[in-house]
Order: structure tokens, then C-alpha cells, then sequence
């Protein structure tokens, strides 16, 4: 199996990408201790020390490497592969700490992507000054994501018919049951087709745990500091699990329930399904608040004008022409406009976005809602444009307990339809790929993850979260061993650098000198208005 090398260069993502990516994300157990299953997914020898790195420079201040590690721990003088590194050079070397190993979440957006998005020059970026001035900055694609060999598991023309297919926001999945389970069957006969059985069975976090602790011995580092958000907060709660004593600290933040993402993942989405529900529901409260001289969208009924676009865009789509900046052009239709609304709504940041896209298509300009469609990279239940869709199915497939019987797919759609919300079509049989996904993890990891041994994680939760819902954070606070939790007021998915000083002060300080503020502090934050970014 041929996997890709590592990129020279990389192109960071634009403002609104990364705004995007933030704000979808696929998600999807209790147990105790560590049980059977759990035992035998630890390796039977250790992973035999890999070669130092040997970096190339491969942009300003950043360096690009690529590390070989077993394909099963089980296996470790095995077959190997390589996985895609990049870091930022700390900027005050003579005050540098270590390493700060980071996962965007996805599971599928490339962390080198993430590392490369960094500013030093302008201070702007995903991590504050401070910090990228004392730590090297680590980016690891996982195993079948980004430059690591990204899973495929569609042709290009099947990828393009995707991206055009009517979805219909009545139906549960937006298609009938047997089309969906069709495009079921060629999606991950696909994944069979492009990739090894051993390759799409090895995807799990438990072997992204262990890749990212190879990476730490190639650097020569006895710990790592880690920052994870998303799907990250799975990444870094099992590496903590699996090498306590490696962990210097850590952060999580906006965080997967770990035990629903174990054991019930039916459930975490339905959970999912509600938060985007929540979050648009609070863009409808605020510009009905505001009043029409602020929030013009429905001339004080948001929610009747809304409704009614839909209905009109579904019975009469809005053609949109291509864009010279590169957007694909097409047509607008109802569900293509809930998939933008769904990630729009849950970004504060995209809220002025939202609306002015609303107002527009009211006047029969649809291209503002398709170009926010059309840059989704990664979404809880796919999306018309989600190229991240294959390694996102990819890594939860076999971090999945079995979803074969497709009655249970059909209880869960049926329970998201009958509340009837807005955004619930499209998060009916979500899963439907992983009950048919072509590969078994004999070795899957079901030990719950506590971090027990490791120093206090801090848990950053938003209060109103599209993806992960505030309990989650409760949860996972209570699931790890002397975790500190840390609550953002307000709407986004992920707080650091995007909620202002109470939050980025409180990450840095764990970071930086491992200074954990009172658990149960409460961040305050700007609140989100429709028509102007936070703060102005």
C-alpha cells in the first residue's frame, strides 16, 4: 500500500475554513476499569525507539518531517508506515519548554494544516504569542488523515454526483432508507477498494495514542504538553491513559463525552443532532431581541421567514454561478441551505454571516449560503462538500462498538425526526456507513478513559456548544482523575483564542507553568449579535 509523503509546503486555511472546521465536527461509552477487550488492546511487546526526526524546513519558522511507526501495536516489528509531522519552531528558543503536541479534532482535519495556519508574525493564530514563543509547536496527521495516508473511499466522480444530489429535508438522511443504504454499500466497498483491510482496521485512537508517543521518542522529548480540541479530547484523554507519566499537561477543549463515544454512539449523536438545534434556536432568540432595525431577517418572526425560505428554495432551488475565488457554483436547494444554516448558526464568529446569507437568498441571491456550504470540511452527519467525509468514517468505524443491526439506525432516525426540528433530517442514519464498514478492530480499546496517573487535565466546555453539549464537559470532569473544569458562557464549538482573554489566559497558564485556575470558573463572553462580530 502506498501511502503519500509528506507535502514540502503547506497552505494554511483560510479565516473562514478554520471557522468552519471549528464548528462541525462528526462525533459519536460507561465502562470501569480496564476489562478484557481493553487488555488485549495493549501491545503484547513495546514499539521498538524510532529514528530521531530529520526535519526539512518546509515554510517560515516551520519544519516538516515524516516518522515511520508500526501498523499494529500487536505487531511492532511489523509492517510500518509513515505519518506526516510538522512543527513551528518555539519563537524564544532560550525560554523554550518542549514540545506541544496538538489535535484540531475531525477526526479528519490535519493537524499539520493547523500547525502551518500559525502567524508568529502577526501573533494571530491558533495559539497565543506566549505560547508558540516557548513551545515547538507539533502537528501529527493521524494515521489515514491529511498527509498520513488520508483514507478514500470515493472516486472524484462519485465525490462531484455526491456533491449535486437532491437531499430532501422531509426525509430522514434526506433520501429513502434503501438509497441511503445503497450509498452505504459503494462507500465502504470504496474504502475496501483504496485502501488494505490491516490499514482501515489500524485507524483507532487507541493506535493514534501510541503513534503520537513514537513521534515523542523521535523528538528526543520524555513528555509532552498536548492541546486538543474536538475529537482531539478523545486523542489526548487516551494517550493520558496509556502513558501517564508522559504527559506534562494537558487541555481539552470542547470535549467528546469519551464514554458515549465508546459505547453509545447512536445516542452521541442524537445529542449532536440537539446542540445544532440549540444553537440556531439562539440565532433565532437574538434577532428576534434585537429587533427588525438590527435583525431585518423576518421582519420580527425569524423563525415563520425561515421556515418559508426553505420551503422555497426546496421547491424552487436558486441557481449560483462560479465564483473567480474558486467556489464551484451549482444550486442552492432547501437542504443544501440547512447544511450551511447548521454550521453557520453554531460559529459565533459566522453569525453576521448567517444572516446576511439569509437576507440575500430572501432577494434570490443564493451564492453566500452555497460558498459556506461548499467550504464545509468536516461535518457531523457529511456534508455536500465534506472531502474529510472518508478518513472522518474511517477513524470512528473502528473506534465504534458493532452497528450492524440496522434496526437500531431506524429507532434512533425515527426518535430524531418525531421532534421534528429544523436541522434533524440530515442527522437521521449518520452512522449508516459504520454498519456496514468492511473491516472488524478484533482489538478495540473499551477501557474507560481517566487519565488516572497523569497531572489534572483542565476541560474547557462552552455553554452552548453545536457539537458538544456542556454535559459532555460535566462528564468528562468527572471521568478523568482530578480534572479541573473550566465553563465559556456563550455560543461556539471550541473556546481558546476565540472567547477572549479569561479563557486564553486560564489555557496558557496550564500550559505554560501548569497553573490550573479554581474548578467550576466560569468564563464570561461577548454575546453574539446577528449582525456584527463578537466584540465590535
Amino acid at each position: 500500500m502506498a501511502l503519500s509523503p509528506p507535502r514540502t509546503r503547506l497552505s494554511p486555511p483560510t479565516r473562514i475554513g478554520v471557522a468552519l472546521a471549528a464548528a462541525a465536527l462528526a462525533l459519536t461509552g460507561c465502562s470501569g476499569g480496564i476489562g478484557t477487550a481493553a487488555a488485549a488492546a495493549v501491545p503484547a511487546a513495546p514499539a521498538p525507539t524510532p529514528d530521531p526526526v530529520e526535519w526539512e524546513e518546509c515554510g517560515k519558522g516551520l519544519d516538516c518531517a515524516t516518522v515511520e511507526v508500526p501498523l499494529e501495536y500487536t505487531d511492532p516489528d511489523g509492517e510500518r508506515i509513515p505519518l506526516a509531522v510538522t512543527r513551528h519552531r518555539a519563537t524564544d528558543p532560550d525560554r523554550r519548554i518542549g514540545s506541544l503536541f496538538i489535535n484540531p479534532g475531525g477526526p479528519g482535519v490535519p493537524a499539520t494544516e493547523t500547525v502551518a495556519s500559525i502567524d508568529a508574525a502577526e501573533g494571530t493564530g491558533p495559539y497565543s504569542p506566549e505560547v508558540v514563543a516557548r513551545f515547538d509547536v507539533v502537528g501529527v496527521d493521524p494515521r489515514g488523515v491529511g498527509e498520513s495516508g488520508a483514507v478514500r473511499c470515493l472516486t472524484d466522480e462519485q465525490r462531484a454526483e455526491q456533491a449535486a444530489e437532491d437531499r430532501d429535508p422531509a426525509l430522514p438522511g434526506g433520501k429513502r432508507f434503501g438509497e441511503l443504504l445503497a450509498d452505504a454499500r459503494t462507500f465502504t466497498q470504496g474504502c475496501l477498494d483504496h485502501q488494505s483491510p490491516e490499514f482501515l482496521a489500524s485507524l483507532s485512537t487507541d493506535n493514534v495514542a501510541r503513534d503520537l508517543d513514537q513521534v515523542r521518542a523521535a523528538l528526543g522529548e520524555e513528555k509532552i504538553t498536548f492541546y486538543g480540541a474536538s475529537y482531539g479530547t478523545v486523542v489526548g484523554p487516551m494517550y493520558a491513559t496509556l502513558f501517564p507519566g508522559r504527559v506534562r499537561q494537558m487541555v481539552i477543549d470542547a470535549p467528546v463525552d469519551t464514554g458515549l463515544w465508546q459505547n453509545d454512539p447512536l445516542r452521541l449523536l442524537d445529542e449532536v443532532a440537539r446542540s445544532n438545534e440549540e444553537t440556531l434556536d439562539a440565532w433565532f432568540d437574538t434577532c428576534r431581541s434585537e429587533g427588525v432595525q438590527v435583525c431585518a431577517f423576518g421582519d420580527g418572526d425569524p423563525e415563520a421567514a425561515f421556515d418559508a425560505l426553505i420551503a422555497e428554495l426546496e421547491a424552487e432551488p436558486l441557481k449560483v454561478p462560479p465564483t473567480e475565488g474558486g467556489s464551484p457554483g451549482g444550486t442552492l436547494d432547501g437542504a443544501m441551505a440547512l447544511e450551511a444554516v447548521r454550521a453557520a448558526a453554531g460559529s459565533r464568529l459566522l453569525w453576521p454571516t448567517l444572516t446576511a446569507s439569509l437576507l440575500a437568498a430572501e432577494r434570490g441571491d443564493g451564492r453566500a449560503l452555497h460558498f459556506v456550504a461548499s467550504l464545509i470540511t468536516i461535518a457531523p452527519f457529511g456534508a455536500p462538500f465534506a472531502t474529510l467525509q472518508e478518513p472522518h468514517n474511517g477513524v470512528r468505524c473502528v473506534d465504534w462498538p458493532e452497528l450492524d443491526d440496522l434496526s437500531e439506525h431506524r429507532a434512533a432516525a425515527k426518535k430524531i425526526t418525531a421532534r421534528g426540528e429544523r436541522l434533524g433530517s440530515r442527522a437521521a442514519y449518520s452512522a449508516l456507513n459504520c454498519a456496514l464498514w468492511p473491516v472488524a478492530n478484533e482489538d478495540r480499546f473499551t477501557g474507560e478513559l481517566t487519565g488516572a496517573g497523569a497531572p489534572p487535565i483542565l476541560v474547557v466546555g462552552g455553554r452552548l456548544d453545536n457539537v458538544s453539549p456542556h454535559h459532555w464537559a460535566e462528564s468528562m470532569a468527572d471521568r478523568l482523575e482530578g480534572a479541573v473544569l473550566l465553563t465559556r458562557e456563550g455560543v461556539g464549538h471550541v473556546s481558546y483564542r476565540t472567547s477572549g482573554p479569561c479563557v486564553d489566559k486560564a489555557v496558557d497558564a496550564v500550559l505554560i507553568d501548569g497553573r490550573q485556575p479554581a474548578d467550576g470558573t466560569v468564563c464570561d463572553d461577548t454575546p453574539p449579535a446577528t449582525t456584527r462580530p463578537p466584540g465590535a
